[in-house]
């Protein structure tokens, strides 16, 4: 599965900055930026972490990859997934 790799960066209430892409099929409909922007609150909101923004501004595309098999059944569970990169620990 090709995926669309999203760059995330956002800045936690509590002053903290997290970064994590967001990975999508790289399909018209999955590319969609409030899809996008929708996966990235829902991860989060599991995570309980409030972010003061996240807008196309905070999270881009960045580029697109062959998907790893661990992620391929992620996306496909829950129509994305996420590589955390920095500040992403427990709130």
């Amino acid at each position: 599965m090709k995926i669309a790799v999203f760059d995330t960066h956002v800045l936690r209430s509590d002053g903290r900055r997290m970064h994590f892409d967001i990975l999508v099929q790289d399909e018209p409909a999955d590319r969609d930026m409030d899809k996008v922007l929708a996966h990235g609150r829902r991860y989060l909101d599991d995570k309980g972490v409030t972010a003061m923004s996240l807008t196309a501004h905070e999270c881009r595309f960045c580029h697109v990859e062959q998907a790893r098999p661990e992620v391929e059944q992620t996306i496909r569970e829950r129509g994305f997934a996420i590589l955390e990169m920095e500040g992403c620990g427990n709130p």
